[in-house]
């Protein structure tokens, strides 16, 4: 599986929202979740947002109600729609596979930076 995280990030004011996009090929068929983590001064990675393929979402506390993941089967690809950003949002955000197998994959990480 690969996954290739276009367009949506960049800088924004407090406020502001951001689109981010990530389209998965490959053995797509047995992928069950997508999803996106972000990494912060490079701590720790934490998952953020994430879709099955029956559109099932989970979302973190500090992101719930801001943020809509969603999926576009027919193109394979995985949306992250960020409203309301904070600068604690400020991060490196990275798109997720999980297989049916356990295995996760990653895709390249996107600079997202929330200006106060």
């Amino acid at each position: 599986v690969q996954l290739q995280a276009s367009g949506g990030g960049g800088l924004v004011q407090a406020g502001g929202s951001l689109r981010l996009s990530c389209a998965a090929s490959g053995s797509i068929g047995s992928i069950t979740r997508m999803g996106w983590y972000r990494q912060v001064l490079r701590k720790q990675y934490d998952s953020i947002a994430s879709i099955t393929t029956n559109n099932s979402t989970l979302y973190a506390d500090s992101v719930k109600g801001r943020f809509t993941i969603s999926r576009d089967n027919a193109k394979n690809t995985v949306f992250l729609q960020m409203n309301s950003l904070k600068p604690e949002d400020t991060a490196v955000y990275y798109c997720t596979a999980r297989l049916l197998t356990g295995r996760t994959y990653w895709g390249q990480g996107t600079q997202v930076t929330v200006s106060s």
